[in-house]
């Protein structure tokens, strides 16, 4: 599963691992990405979801229909 979130847009952010003697080697910060599925009343079916834990933040805040209303507006396949 790529950890990209669908509502958000959250994708994984770069940088260093430093050591104790201060050596540098690349990582990866990865969003909490996680697959979740939710019913929608306006499709009258059950949408999964690829979603960090803000965007289910922002789900419980603007309604599980306006976010799918966005998505759809975007042209994401559901």
């Amino acid at each position: 599963m790529a950890a990209v979130c669908q509502v958000t847009g959250a994708v994984p952010g770069f940088g260093h691992n430093i050591s104790h003697s201060h050596r540098r080697t690349k990582r990866r910060f990865d969003p909490n990405v996680q697959k979740k599925t939710y019913f929608v009343p306006t499709l009258g079916r059950k949408v999964t979801l690829n979603v960090s834990t803000r965007g289910m933040k922002v789900i419980d805040a603007r309604g599980i229909d306006s976010v799918v209303k966005d998505l759809l507006a975007k042209g994401v396949k559901l």
